[in-house]
């Protein structure tokens, strides 16, 4: 038997489907992470801890008397070059740790193209990547030992690059890279004669940034410590104790301890012949200093 409608049943209508497949489809549109492993500049940047957790994985850190030197140097330097320039930022750490090995040990092949290995080193500090950044700047360090003033010779332009980027990681607030760089400054005033290296680091001792002032002005004072009175004379007394005096009144206080320091030295060495040292160093800064700036010189030196 046929059922019977009901006379008051309401219409039957087709559902409609739920929109849900928007959001799908806009999460396939995201750009993918590329692989850590291609150092390509233009992806979407790690956060920093992040990044270093990788690096850090990646990458050793070897101290410079922990390196061996290569049993087949002449060989090994054909590839150097390279390894250097290449897109794996992996690769490119393992051929900065072999120029360090051949800083070391087997320096006289690398002098050839030692300018080429100085400006990818800059283009390595300059990396965001850490491992990378820290790796370039201890590969600064062993080459500053095992070349010294002849940097300033045969690579002088590539050098300021350097000094000028080492001073900038020096000035930054990532400590682990900031210390390396420091110890790399420190490295380069010990084996440069002071009289060529003060000249390359006077400019900087005046720059904007009161940080990258600073962490020069602190070469400057160990630079100044090296010298005798007649290196001072040929950069010239009156340069140097109006640097200090302009440091000596910085906002930072690294850069106002390393004014006094650039002073003491100066104060040393030129009146170290003299009976009345401090009506010398009075007249000194009197003639080369505006007057408050010459008292404040004077204060400084008496109260010590």
């Amino acid at each position: 038997m046929a059922l019977r409608p009901l006379d008051n049943a309401m219409p039957i209508t087709a559902e409609r489907p739920k929109k849900h497949a928007k959001i799908a489809i806009s999460a396939h549109k995201e750009k993918q992470q590329p692989d850590l492993g291609v150092n390509d500049e233009n992806r979407v940047p790690l956060p920093p801890t992040a990044e270093a957790a990788v690096a850090d994985a990646s990458i050793d850190y070897i101290p410079s008397e922990n390196l061996k030197p290569f049993q087949d140097p002449n060989s090994k330097i054909q590839g150097l070059v390279g390894g250097l320039e290449s897109k794996d930022w992996l690769k490119v750490c393992e051929s900065l740790n072999d120029v360090r090995r051949f800083a070391l040990y087997h320096s006289g092949l690398l002098q050839p193209i030692l300018e080429k290995v100085l400006l990818v080193m800059v283009k390595s500090i300059k990396n965001p990547r850490s491992a990378l950044c820290k790796t370039s700047i201890m590969a600064a360090s062993d080459i500053f030992n095992a070349f010294g003033e002849n940097l300033l010779e045969s690579a002088s332009d590539a050098f300021s690059q350097l000094l000028l980027q080492l001073l900038l990681k020096a000035s930054q607030d990532k400590k682990f890279v900031c210390e390396e760089a420091d110890k790399a400054l420190l490295s380069m005033v010990k084996s440069m004669a002071p009289l060529s290296l003060l000249q390359k680091l006077g400019a900087y001792g005046g720059h904007s940034n009161p940080r990258v002032r600073a962490k020069a002005a602190v070469s400057i004072s160990n630079c100044v410590s090296k010298m005798d009175l007649k290196s001072m004379e040929e950069f010239g007394l009156a340069a140097l104790i109006q640097m200090a005096s302009k440091l000596l009144n910085d906002k930072l206080p690294e850069a106002r301890e390393a004014a006094r320091g650039v002073a003491l030295s100066l104060h040393r060495a030129i009146t170290e012949n003299e009976e009345e040292k401090q009506e010398f160093w009075q007249n000194f800064c009197q003639s080369n200093l505006p007057a408050i700036h010459a008292l404040a010189m004077v204060k400084l030196v008496s109260s010590l």
